[in-house]
Formats: structure tokens, C-alpha cells, sequence
């Protein structure tokens, strides 16, 4: 009798706890016969999503979804009964013990059901920190989703998470695109959907209703040949995949701690967001409809649609409009036509076109196998009714057939990210664009060889010029260095250990071509090693040198005074026989600008590298500016003058044109201005006015090159003629800081440290000299010790870009094309 009531006691417990267990909030996963009432959720395990009843908008009907938990709380992205909404509070949603999700109203109607085609053995639903709701096996510890009995990924509504796929199932039927809500007030399905067309090769596009708005092409290897902005990014990374069974494109996120979705809105546009901790709010990534190219079709068959140029609308060469007058009143719809019918005759061949978006492929014909150029483009001219070819996938030089056999639409030039097609064109086309070549090529031949005689005469005329020029700045030169080390006065103001000329001409091997690092403002710079074994970098004016004594002076008697971690040291100067020379510690990884600008070697300055180089920086003016015995304005801060040691730590360089203000004084003026075009600061390049404030300019500037590894003069966008400051302050105000850095990765982690980087250099270069922030400030603000004000709009945003020659007065010779130091003479 005990046994059986303690059975009965066991079971009975065991009942009320599965009864609390049903009826809690909280938790992520629901077993046969469990439910979840109105008011309560269901939580994923890492508190990333929530699951249960809500009301979009100011609607007061009831769905069944999934929304953000930790972020962006109450953005919805997925609805189970987007089409069948509750009228009150108190729908229930089932599992049941055949392992089916059913969502009951009041009336016990079937709202929604799951409709599971296959089960398992002891099936569970559970809710994943990635957002899908899976139906899956208890014992399956796999996350795999093939292997789910039903998943809410396959499912989709607006929006599109990291795993979830866009694409067709050719087995099931499923279809992966996603749909726009019919209002923001209503989650069914609305308009627009966004996904993959199967016809011919596959293609992503947007459409309203059955109408095409916008396609962003077929997959290439690399990205969608339309999508201009799906490009190799630090956030996240894209797979295409076409088999016989699917066709399918997803994400696949470097870092887990990053949310990035797809979401197609009420208005159609799709744009790829991704959650930014710092502001708490969506960064968009790229988005359709960014211009007037992206309308489908816009300029009609075979022709290019091109943003920068009116009109928008060009015929293919070889090519007319179909209607004329239509083409004049800017009506493209008609498009383009042949000059010259095809007629399948011997002789037709194919023209190349070069960067373009390919066109619909919805009558195409593919192959993705290995198949050479060559291949593909004797099956196309062995089909009367091919019109062109093109590879599948540009990697690894090409390979892959795609062959076309209607008319070709929905074009556009793409010059950074474009593909090639070649187009059949007629026999007699194929001969003019022949005699074309030829006309060409003999031009050119001659034109090389007037140019070639013309420079050799002018070569001639120069070197006994220079040579005539150089004897007599040579004899000019030798009248003004008459300063000698045994002069009194000299010796007092040096302050700084003089070192003989035998011993440096031993040092550097007598000035070999061997031991020379490069060429700049000052004259050439050697490399040397004294006899105790320390290397040393030697400076020797040049007797053409475009700076002169005065700097020579200047930078002798100003850093011979400095001493800071960030500061290169000068060991000493040789002032013999006609000879001034500066000797330096020798920097082994060479300057700041032999780096950033190099795409091969930035990759070698991870973020932390980087940060820590501005960091130094702006400790090192900091000390010139206000912790040194003298208050000194540099006035041509730039990436060539940051030289970087052993452990990458910078060290600002090239003093010549540094200059002492007082102690209580702010700003100073000059007649003189010097320093370097894209690094000086508006008030000293118009006015000649000149602070600490114009070399916080220059700081700026440097570190908004850092991050993005391009130079502000020469800086070249399509889509705007502003310099590199115009550029991040445009991305700035669009909430796109993370375009700046382009190409390079970046680690999740120091993300907040870019952005807040990037916002620190836009306070640097604003317009106004009072507006920016004073260089303790600045190194509180790199800190993170302080809140950073909104910034104003920097100096120089409307200059264009301007290529300019090569020059530099870098202790290494800088390989820029654009880094000039100029020095402009005031007529007052």
C-alpha cells in the first residue's frame, strides 16, 4: 500500500511540475502538449530573441512573432500569422504531441499551423539565438538546419538573418524570398518581394507585384554583377550556392557578437543594416533604389545606363536609338538598335565591352563548369540566335559560359566593379572596327615617334640648363655656409654634440648608392653605422635643395631642445668643408606613409597597430604644444614626417619648419606660408595665420588617412569631387562612418574605437580654428575619457581633386604622387 501511494505522490509531483513548466515565461523550448498564452514569451538561451503575441503599430490585432531581445527591442523579424491576425488577447499557441506548432483563437479556430510533413521520435521546438524557431528532434544536439523537421527560416517575412537563405528549393517547392509588410500597421504580405528569379541563370531581384523594380544580377564569384556597393567588407561575408536541388544566397558573420539583417520595407527598398552598440541604432550597409540607374530597364535594349553622365542614356557602340524623337524628349524606353542588322552570315564576330552590369539573364543559357573564353564563344557563334557571351565567374581569369538569346536590357557602366560581355555584332561592323584599330595603331606609331624626338631635344636643352643652373647655386652656396663649428656664437646656440665629417663619410661608406634610403625637401638621407655599432640615418643638404640654411638652423637649434618618447632624436650635426649634415637615430621601418598608402604592406597595421600609432602622434604634439619648454607649432605635420621604429611606435620628424611662439601666445602670422597641400589648415593656406590649432588640423587629417589608407589630396570617389575630408564627412552625416576604412578588416571589438577615432579626426578638421579641440583634449578624448561633441563641417570640403607631382621632405623618401611641400611668398 506505501509503494503504490508513494508511485502516486511522484507521478503527482511530476505532473505539477510539468504544469509550471508550460505555463513560465522565459524559456526557450516547448515539448509535446505544452503552450504559450498572450502575455507570455518564449526567450532564447543567450537573451537574443523573444518569441510571442504582439500588435504592430498602433494596430490592436494579435500576432504571433519573433523580435530582438537585447537590441532594437520591438523590431519584429518574423510573424507566423502575417495573413490571419487575432481580434483579442486570447489566442494560444499549441505544440502538440505529433509535434505540430498550431496557433488557436478564441473559438479554438486554427489560426496557423506549422503543418509539418515529417516528425520525429521526441520532437522539441525550440527558439535559437540566431531567430529561428526550429522544430527538431530532443536527442539531435546538431544545429544543423537540414536536419530540422520544420524551421521558421524556411519561412521568411520582411527580413533576412545571418543562416536564413534567399532562394528556391527545386525539391520542396520553398521559396526563400522575402516580402514586404502591407503596412506598418499590417505584416501581411504586402507589394514588393525580394529574391532569387530561377529563369535562365538565376538572378537576384526586386519585384512589385509581377513588375520588375530593381535586379541586382546574376552571381559572378564575387558578388551580383548590379549590386555596386556587395563588396569584401570586416563585418560579414557572402555564399552563392546553384545545384540541381537549390539556388540559394546568404551571410555568413565574421564575428557572432555582430547583428546584421536584410529588410524589405513597406516602400520597397531593401538595404542591409547592421547594429552599432555606440549609437544603438541600424548602420545601413547598402541599399536598392540608390539612384536612377537601379530602375529596372531604364534606358531600354542594348544600352548603358551611367550616374554621372547627361543624359543618363547612351547607346551601345554600334548601336542607335529605335526611336529618335522618342531618345530627344529623354524617353530610353524603346532603346538601342543595330546600325547594321545581323544575318548570320560568315564574318560576324563579337565586340568586347568592358565594365559594365551585365543584362537580364532571364533568357539566358548557362554552364558553370570549366569552360575556357574561347569555348563559350564558338557556341555562341555556332547559334544564329545567340546575341552574346560571357563568363559565369570572373575569378582566376574566368571560366563558365553564359550565352543570351533576346534582346539585351538593364545595363549600366560600372567602372570599379564592372564585367565584360562581348556583344555580335555584323560582318561589316567587325571590318570598320578593323580599319579602326589599324588607323589607330599607325597614329600612335607616330605620335610615339615625334614625342620620342621632341623629349631627347628638350632632355638635351634641360641637362645643360640644370647643369649651367647647379654651377651657379653651387658657387652661391659656398658664400652663404660660412658658419664653422669653431664660431663661439654657434656653439652656444647648437647645444648639440658636433660629429666630423671623416666619421660620417666612414659611417655611410663614403655616401654609397648602397646606404642610400631616399630623397627629400632637405637633400639626400643615408644610412650609416658609427664605430660603437649604433645605426644612425644622416640628413646632407643638398646643394639644390629647396630648403636652405635657415632651415637647417632652425631645426639644429629646436630639436637638439626636445626630448619625448615620440619625438625622433637627433644625435648630432656635421657642419664641415661646405658640408651640412643632421644625424639621426635610424628608424627601421621607414615613415608613416610607407604603409597606409601601400595596399599590400596597411594589412600589416591591424587596428590595435593603428590606434596606437595616432595615439603616439598625439602625444607627441601634445609635448611640442604644451609640455616642452617651448610652445612649438610644427607646420607640416603629414604621413611622410611620422617616421616608426622597431615596435611600429611613431615619432614625428623634419623640423625645419617648425616655429617658437610665446608662452601666453595662441597664434602667430607670417608672410611665408610653408607646409604641405591636404595637410594645412584653411586660416594658415589663405591668411597665413598659424597655431597649435592648424597643426590640429594636420593631426586631423592624418587620422582620418589612417583609417581609410588614402590620402585626402588625390582622394577620387564616382559619386561626389570632394577630397578625402568631404568624403568621411558626407559618410559621417549619412551614419556610414564604417565605409571610410574600405577594404580593411576590423575586429568587432575595436569598432567603437574606429568610429570614435574617425569622429575625433572630424573635430580636428573643422573649419573654424576655435572649433576644434586643443591636443590634451584630444588625447582624453582617444581615451575614451570624455564625450565627443557633434562635429561642423571641416575645412576645404568643396576642393576638388587635383593630382599633383611628386615631392617630399620626409626623413625617407615618401611615394606619394600628391605629397607636395610648398612654400608660397605673401606680395604685402
Amino acid at each position: 500500500m506505501r509503494g503504490s501511494m508513494d508511485g502516486f505522490m511522484k507521478l503527482l509531483a511530476y505532473c505539477f511540475l510539468m504544469s509550471i513548466i508550460a505555463n513560465c515565461t522565459g524559456l526557450d523550448t516547448m515539448f509535446p502538449g505544452q503552450s504559450v498564452s498572450d502575455g507570455e514569451i518564449l526567450v532564447s538561451s543567450a537573451q537574443s530573441f523573444e518569441l510571442g503575441f504582439f500588435s504592430p503599430g498602433s494596430s490592436s490585432r494579435r500576432y504571433l512573432g519573433i523580435w530582438f531581445k537585447k537590441i532594437s527591442f520591438g523590431t519584429v523579424v518574423w510573424v507566423a500569422n502575417r495573413e490571419t491576425p487575432l481580434l483579442d488577447r486570447s489566442g494560444v499557441f499549441h505544440f502538440t504531441r505529433q509535434g505540430t506548432l498550431v496557433l488557436v483563437n478564441a473559438t479554438k479556430g486554427v489560426a496557423w499551423s506549422s503543418n509539418v510533413t515529417r516528425t520525429g521520435k521526441n520532437p522539441v521546438a525550440q527558439l535559437l539565438d540566431s531567430g529561428n524557431f526550429a522544430v527538431k528532434d530532443a536527442k539531435d544536439n546538431n544545429s544543423n538546419p537540414d536536419n530540422f523537421l520544420w524551421q521558421s527560416f524556411d519561412y521568411p517575412g520582411d527580413t533576412n538573418l545571418e543562416g536564413m537563405k534567399i532562394g528556391r528549393n527545386f525539391v520542396t517547392g520553398l521559396d526563400w524570398s522575402i516580402s514586404s509588410w502591407r503596412s506598418t500597421d499590417d505584416p501581411a504580405r504586402g507589394e514588393f518581394t525580394f529574391g532569387i528569379d530561377p529563369r535562365g541563370y538565376p538572378q537576384m531581384m526586386l519585384k512589385k507585384g509581377s513588375t520588375v523594380q530593381f535586379r541586382a544580377g546574376c552571381w559572378n564569384g564575387i558578388r551580383f554583377t548590379g549590386a555596386l556597393r556587395m563588396k569584401p567588407n570586416p563585418v560579414y561575408k557572402y555564399e552563392f550556392v546553384l545545384t540541381e536541388k537549390e539556388v540559394y544566397y546568404s551571410i555568413e558573420l565574421f564575428n557572432k557578437s555582430v547583428v546584421s539583417r536584410l529588410v524589405i520595407h513597406v516602400s520597397g527598398i531593401v538595404e542591409r543594416l547592421t547594429w552599432i552598440d555606440q549609437t544603438h541604432s541600424w548602420a545601413r550597409y547598402f541599399a536598392t533604389g540608390e539612384d536612377q540607374c537601379d530602375n529596372f530597364a531604364t534606358c531600354g535594349a542594348y544600352a548603358k545606363c551611367n550616374i554621372n553622365n547627361f543624359p543618363l542614356c547612351a547607346c551601345m557602340d554600334g548601336f542607335v536609338p529605335k526611336s529618335p524623337r522618342d531618345w530627344s524628349f529623354r524617353d530610353y524606353s524603346e532603346g538601342c538598335v543595330r546600325i547594321t542588322p545581323l544575318s548570320c552570315r560568315k564574318g560576324e564576330g563579337f565586340v568586347k565591352y568592358m565594365d559594365v552590369k551585365l543584362p537580364d539573364t532571364s533568357n539566358s543559357w548557362f554552364n558553370t563548369s570549366i569552360m575556357s573564353l574561347k569555348e563559350c564563344e564558338d557556341m555562341c557563334l555556332k547559334n544564329c540566335s545567340c546575341v552574346a557571351y560571357a563568363n559565369t565567374d570572373i575569378r582566376a581569369g574566368g571560366s563558365g559560359c553564359l550565352l543570351w538569346f533576346s534582346d539585351l536590357i538593364d545595363m549600366r557602366d560600372l567602372s570599379e566593379s564592372g564585367q565584360h560581355i562581348y556583344i555580335r555584332m555584323s560582318a561589316s561592323y567587325i571590318d570598320h572596327v578593323k580599319r579602326k584599330k589599324q588607323l589607330r595603331k599607325v597614329k600612335q606609331i607616330g605620335i610615339i615617334v615625334c614625342s620620342t624626338l621632341f623629349l631627347v631635344g628638350l632632355i638635351v636643352v634641360l641637362l645643360i640648363f640644370l647643369r649651367k643652373r647647379k654651377l651657379q647655386k653651387q658657387d652661391g652656396m659656398k658664400s652663404i655656409l660660412q658658419f664653422e663649428v669653431n664660431n663661439r656664437s654657434t656653439k652656444e646656440d647648437l647645444e648639440l654634440p658636433t660629429i666630423e665629417l671623416s666619421v660620417i663619410m666612414k659611417a655611410t661608406e663614403n655616401f654609397s648608392v648602397e646606404n642610400k634610403l631616399g630623397e627629400g625637401g632637405f637633400g639626400p638621407v643615408y644610412k650609416g653605422m658609427l664605430q660603437d655599432g649604433q645605426e644612425i640615418a644622416v640628413k646632407r643638404l643638398s646643394m639644390s635643395s629647396g630648403q636652405g640654411v635657415e632651415e637647417f638652423k632652425n631645426e639644429v637649434l629646436l630639436i637638439a631642445k626636445l626630448q619625448h618618447r615620440n619625438l625622433v632624436k637627433l644625435l648630432g650635426c656635421c657642419i664641415q668643408s661646405g658640408e651640412r649634415m643632421l644625424i639621426y637615430e635610424y628608424m627601421p621601418n621607414k615613415s608613416l606613409d610607407y604603409f597606409i598608402f601601400d595596399p599590400t604592406r596597411n594589412k600589416l597595421l591591424d587596428w590595435q597597430k593603428r590606434l596606437n600609432i595616432v595615439d603616439g602622434i598625439a602625444r607627441g604634439l601634445l609635448y611640442l604644444h604644451q609640455d616642452s619648454r617651448l610652445r612649438i607649432i610644427h607646420r607640416d605635420l603629414k604621413a611622410s614626417n611620422v617616421l616608426l621604429d622597431n615596435d611600429l611606435n611613431p615619432k614625428i620628424s623634419d623640423f625645419g619648419m617648425a616655429r617658437i611662439v610665446g608662452g601666453d601666445q595662441t597664434e602667430a602670422n607670417t608672410n611665408r606660408v610653408v607646409g604641405t597641400y591636404g595637410y594645412m589648415a584653411p586660416e594658415y593656406a589663405v591668411d597665413g595665420l598659424f597655431s597649435v590649432k592648424s597643426d590640429i588640423f594636420s593631426f586631423g587629417v592624418l587620422v582620418l588617412e589612417i583609417a581609410s589608407c588614402r590620402r585626402n589630396r588625390g582622394f577620387y570617389s564616382q559619386n561626389h569631387h570632394h577630397n578625402l575630408l568631404g568624403h568621411a564627412w558626407r559618410l559621417w552625416l549619412e551614419e556610414r562612418p564604417l565605409e571610410l576604412l574600405g577594404d580593411i578588416s576590423a575586429e568587432a571589438a575595436v569598432i567603437s574605437e574606429i568610429i570614435r577615432c574617425i569622429h575625433i579626426g572630424l573635430l580636428c578638421v573643422q573649419q573654424r580654428p576655435e572649433d576644434r579641440p586643443n591636443m590634451s583634449t584630444v588625447v582624453l578624448m582617444l581615451g575614451g575619457e570624455s564625450t565627443l561633441p557633434q562635429p561642423k563641417q571641416p575645412g576645404f570640403f568643396t576642393e576638388r581633386n587635383v593630382p599633383e607631382p611628386e615631392s617630399s621632405s620626409s626623413y625617407y623618401k615618401s611615394t606619394s604622387t600628391n605629397d607636395i611641400t610648398v612654400t608660397m611668398l605673401d606680395p604685402r
